[in-house]
């Protein structure tokens, strides 16, 4: 039998809840509460489509032309997106994390990024993936193991649904009052109010109404978390709850893509810490000295009606 094309598969239970973890970028394949699927499964002997699941270190999104400067230098990251020219989701996508815990109902991953041209810092991470009675909470580590000061940001790209509901049957629900204007090449422009525009998500939108590939920011925060909802007809709802420092969400709803498990039909929101070219901009881009760690989290939740 061949090994999955992700690596290692991690398959987690507690009760009635289930998740499977895959190897390559410590991507979240899968996570089942009862019968309903809340994150959309690309199967285990294909590529996460779409970088379905998989985490994003040290940058979320992309880096204009893979170029930004430190202290006067410029430094030339690979431009993993020839299509628009960019760096984009950050050094571990391709990368195989290794397991540092384990346990029926949690695993936590681990990978490092090594000094490189482009990146030229040098950091632990993890990402410990634990299941809930409801859903599944997910903590990111990022220690600075190198001499200098390192810039990063953080962030995760699931795909969600709710069950077998089809994708533009669901109401989105995001709190963010601006969002991001981009280019041809998905890179910002300007942040705009929401204010009177189809993309406003603050009150619900069915996403039959909407084509998004959107970050979002100024979000509310509820109960010490940001919080955004996918939710069917029927009542059942999925809730992304996050520390408040992913103060960033993108929502992109996806051409459909084919895979081994079948048809993605799912809308990715996608927690970050920052948004697109942070590393220029500097907008919200978080910065870790030598010796510190960085420690913060985000869960999903299937909520019954």
């Amino acid at each position: 039998m061949s090994s999955p094309a992700t690596g290692e598969q991690h398959d987690l239970r507690l009760g009635d809840v289930a998740a499977t973890v895959a190897e390559l970028a410590a991507s979240l394949r899968s996570v089942r509460v009862g019968s309903t699927e809340i994150v959309q499964d690309y199967g285990r002997d294909a590529l996460p489509s779409g970088a379905s699941g998989v985490v994003l270190v040290p940058w979320p999104n992309r880096v204009r032309d893979g170029k930004w400067t430190l202290d006067g230098t410029l430094q030339q990251l690979d431009v993993s997106e020839p299509s628009k020219g960019n760096a984009s989701h950050g050094l571990l996508r391709n990368t195989g994390y290794r397991v540092t815990a384990r346990s029926a109902s949690a695993v936590t991953l681990s990978a490092t990024v090594f000094p490189q041209h482009g990146y030229p810092f040098h950091l632990d991470t993890a990402v410990r993936y634990t299941l809930t009675s409801t859903g599944i909470a997910v903590t990111h580590n990022v220690g600075n193991v190198g001499p200098g000061r390192a810039p990063f940001g953080v962030g995760c790209h699931p795909y969600l649904r709710v069950g077998d509901t089809p994708m533009r049957d669901l109401t989105v629900t995001v709190s963010g009052s601006r969002m991001l204007e981009t280019d041809e090449r998905s890179l910002p422009v300007r942040q705009v109010p929401v204010d009177g525009t189809p993309n406003d998500l603050r009150g619900g939108v069915v996403l039959r109404e909407v084509d998004l590939d959107t970050a979002y920011t100024g979000l509310a925060i509820v109960d010490g978390q940001v919080r955004h909802r996918l939710a069917a007809p029927d009542g059942r709802v999925v809730e992304l709850a996050a520390d408040p420092v992913f103060a960033w969400t993108q929502v992109f709803t996806t051409e459909v893509y084919d895979t081994d498990a079948g048809r993605i039909d799912a809308v990715a929101i996608e927690p970050m810490t920052c948004p697109a070219d942070a590393f220029n901009s500097g907008t919200d881009l978080l910065w870790i000295a030598p010796g510190e760690t960085w420690t913060a989290g985000w869960s999903l939740a299937l909520l019954q009606p």
